[in-house]
């Protein structure tokens, strides 16, 4: 897998429309991305291969001493001075505008040309061999168990290129990741799903997890058809490393992100340096921070990738910005401005959001619990940054009683409650770590970006319905 050719030979052109442009604007740069996703998917029934969330086209920033603008397009050739002069019509900058600006400092534009590329093997499969791998693990789970009405097996790759430019910087990312999911339709009394999901760099390792999964994907539907509603309470809570992300992503990811600092949305601005968890807990996010999905050289607006820690020992410490919210707020970007497409705004985004190992042994936590539950796979979560209340939802729950886990399945479970409360509650943090990177986040109820959040187990205490 190699660098965009389209985007290396459109060096030049984003060179002299920067120039050209500079004549107008104190900064500009130019992002270009060319990404191809495909789709490969197999139930018992059919199978199909498609392409994904592709995109090809650049966004043109630019500021000048006052506020930030952006112009997306997907052609730059020809005349540069006509190109620029359209648009500078096309932002339409006016009185009125002006009037309903942020403003914002001065842009540093540091110097650096770099090219960055991370390898995998992408190009050892055809689109044949991924249909059969995902017919072959179709056909495993429908086998396995009289009860499956139908199982789906579904890999997903992403390449992404891209290429940044402005006056002082040039900078070129290529790489790519592939996902892995399995899924079944089971019916026995009751009609429930249960899914496993994978995230890696390369397809070999996502096959080889896939195949290795099949029997537990098996396990979990027959325990999930039985499963009962959980009495709501406040318990005692272990969570597995896709409740942890849960928890990081929901209860101090959005609400964190700078650009939500800006417009007074987030009650995070008025707690820095404060204690808002527990000593024993901290948390990062950042693209360089662990390898995964969001995992990236370098954001959308140029800034190299970063791991930026958010929590210290209990204390709220840091936020996460793109070039814009930093900016207006005289501070350093910290390398978390991404787009849902060359189409659309940079935003202050998570990556890879996750809670630090701790020391504890998960057979100890369990046995701490008299009486609770260890909660199971992400479904959902919602996150209210103005007034820190989540709900977060986990596909299931296995009772603890006396220290033990039991063989008493709850489904679904959701947690809900004020995010410093839960924090601070956490007692026990165990050594165990692990990352999924196989879901994407929305800005409230859009502009959907890869991310990443995990892991070790969390002991903690809270409300469950």
């Amino acid at each position: 897998m190699g660098f965009s050719g389209y985007l290396d030979g459109q060096r030049k052109n984003c060179r002299e429309l920067v120039e050209e442009l500079g004549k107008s604007f104190s900064y500009v740069s130019i992002l270009g991305t060319d990404v191809s996703a495909s789709v490969y998917r197999a139930d018992i029934k059919s199978s199909l291969a498609r392409d994904g969330n592709g995109e090809c086209g650049f966004v043109v920033k630019m500021h000048n001493n006052d506020a930030f603008y952006e112009y997306s397009l997907n052609d730059i050739s020809g005349d540069k001075k006509a190109l620029a002069e359209r648009i500078l019509e096309g932002i339409g900058i006016d009185e009125e505008l002006k009037g309903r600006t942020i403003t914002a400092g001065d842009v540093s534009d540091v110097s650096l040309k770099e090219d960055f590329s991370r390898e995998n093997d992408h190009a050892d499969y055809t689109d044949k061999d991924l249909i059969d791998v995902c017919h072959d693990l179709s056909k495993r789970l429908k086998e396995a168990d009289e009860h499956v009405l139908n199982a789906f097996s579904i890999i997903q790759t992403l390449e992404v290129s891209k290429l940044f430019i402005s006056k002082e910087k040039e900078l070129s990312q290529v790489y790519g990741w592939a996902n892995g999911i399995l899924m079944v339709i089971y019916s026995d009394g009751k009609t429930i799903q249960a899914r496993h999901v994978e995230g890696e760099n390369d397809i070999a390792k996502i096959i080889e997890g896939m195949y290795n999964s099949t029997e537990k994907v098996i396990d979990l539907a027959r325990h999930l058809v039985t499963a009962k509603p959980i009495e709501p309470g406040v318990y005692d809570v272990i969570t597995d490393s896709s409740i942890t992300g849960l928890i990081a992503h929901e209860a101090f990811g959005h609400g964190v992100e700078m650009d939500q600092f800006v417009k007074d949305r987030a009650l995070a601005k008025n707690y820095m340096d404060d204690y808002v968890a527990s000593e024993i807990t901290n948390m990062h996010d950042g693209a360089a921070a662990t390898h995964s999905v969001a995992s990236y050289f370098f954001d959308d607006d140029g800034v190299l990738a970063n791991d930026t820690q958010i929590i210290r020992n209990g204390k709220l410490v840091a936020g996460l910005s793109d070039l814009t919210s930093a900016t207006e707020l005289g501070t350093e970007p910290s390398g978390n401005g991404r787009r849902d497409s060359y189409k659309r705004k940079a935003y202050s985004r998570m990556t890879n959001t996750f809670f630090e190992a701790g020391k504890d042994k998960l057979e100890d936590m369990i046995a701490s619990v008299k009486h609770g539950y260890m909660l199971f796979d992400t479904n959902n979560g919602m996150e209210d940054p103005k007034n820190w209340q989540i709900q977060c939802t986990a596909e299931y729950g296995i009772e603890i009683v006396d220290g033990k886990l039991t063989d008493n399945y709850v489904s679904p479970v959701v947690m809900s409650g004020y995010v410093p409360d839960l924090l601070k509650s956490i007692s026990m943090i165990s050594d165990e770590f692990k990352v999924i990177g196989s879901g994407m986040c929305g800005k409230g109820y859009k502009e959907w970006v890869r991310v990443s959040d995990g892991g070790p187990n969390l002991k903690c205490r809270v409300k469950l319905g």
